[in-house]
């Protein structure tokens, strides 16, 4: 599916993966990898790249496969930064350019080859734009009162950036929120200290904004990582498609996989935390909204919401130890039967923007 120009390009040279008198070894899990990333200078002067890696392993014959695996942001590859989002318009553009781009790289790839690429894992993003005096911290804060372990089975969460970004990671995938702007901040410092890969590419990015108008930028990402969980997510979503990189570049794709999670993330919520954190004003609209419930029903969830406020779902879990984790369980399904108040739904905007997905660019935030 592909040809190797020049493979001097690879490090070390690929020629020794078709060389059998070149010396190269195979490593201790029977496999050698040569490879080729665009170097922190190429990125710093705007010319991204993807990462290359090319393999010699064993297969199931006993003989030897030579794949070759490429990795890269789509919307750096298409617009020079992760802030502008794609449209299904744009895939045409976007082969035309990756095939350019791996010419440059010594490497020919057919266009037909790279639509119909098997996909072994994709990243699935959308770039909420706050303009209503709110902060990605206001979400943030709010997200970290979700338990993601009922949602990716086993995982651990991490806060990053000073709290201005969390994640929730599994052997297979990962979901992450976080500050846009800070993470950039971060990458000046140090490209290790940022979530995002090959940040140096547009560390400038948003010194364009010349708008009064308040800007704050939220992303949202789910990573699935093995093709397998692909397959999964897909048939969960019921997308009946085999995970090519044509099939896998659709906006009502990307729309499905980040409101499954999203619908996750909510019913894995608090529902409590809908309320306000005010005692006085908790017990009105508490009873206001669930009448038939006492009043000594009413003070119990005042107290629930506020270990809630104070510790988060997590410590209070931890609090109740595993022996009484069905009393958890069991506060958990009462308060999925409360009515709630509306106007608290922290995850109206982030809906409403992953449902409609208008794909943004940053020129609308020039004027």
């Amino acid at each position: 599916m592909f040809t190797i120009l020049e493979k001097d390009k690879f490090s070390p040279s690929a020629s020794g993966l078709y060389d059998q008198a070149s010396g190269y070894r195979l490593g201790g899990r029977g496999n050698m990898k040569c490879t080729q990333n665009p170097t922190p200078a190429e990125l710093r002067a705007g010319i991204y790249k993807p990462r290359l890696t090319v393999t010699k392993r064993f297969n199931k014959f006993s003989s030897y496969d030579i794949p070759l695996k490429i990795e890269f942001s789509v919307p750096k590859l298409l617009f020079g930064n992760n802030f502008d989002e794609l449209n299904d318009t744009d895939f045409e553009a976007v082969i035309r350019i990756l095939g350019s781009k791996l010419k440059e790289m010594g490497v020919y790839v057919f266009e037909q080859n790279l639509r119909s690429a098997p996909v072994s894992a994709v990243h699935y993003g959308k770039n909420i734009a706050l303009t209503d005096y709110t902060t990605p911290y206001t979400y943030i804060s709010q997200l970290k009162q979700v338990n993601f372990n009922a949602i990716l089975d086993t995982s651990q969460t991490d806060y990053f950036n000073g709290g201005s970004g969390i994640k929730a990671h599994a052997n297979s995938h990962e979901i992450a929120f976080y500050d846009k702007l800070q993470d950039l901040k971060k990458a000046k410092i140090s490209p290790k200290r940022a979530y995002e890969q090959d940040s140096q590419v547009q560390l400038g990015l948003f010194e364009t904004i010349t708008s009064k108008k308040p800007f704050e930028v939220l992303r949202m990402e789910v990573r699935l990582g093995k093709r397998q969980k692909v397959r999964q997510i897909f048939k969960q979503c019921q997308l009946d498609l085999e995970p090519t990189f044509e099939n896998v570049f659709k906006l009502s794709v990307a729309q499905k996989v980040l409101t499954h999670y999203l619908t996750q993330i909510k019913q894995a919520y608090p529902p409590l935390l809908h309320y306000s954190n005010d005692p006085e004003k908790f017990l009105t609209d508490f009873m206001l909204a669930n009448p038939e419930k006492r009043f000594d029903t009413a003070l119990k969830y005042v107290s629930l919401r506020i270990l809630l406020e104070k510790i988060g779902a997590s410590a209070l879990r931890q609090m109740l130890g595993r022996h009484r984790q069905q009393v958890w369980y069991s506060l958990q399904q009462e308060m999925k039967k409360l009515a709630v108040p509306d106007s608290r739904d922290v995850f109206r905007l982030l809906f409403e923007q992953v449902e409609q997905y208008q794909p943004i660019r940053l020129v609308d935030f020039m004027k």
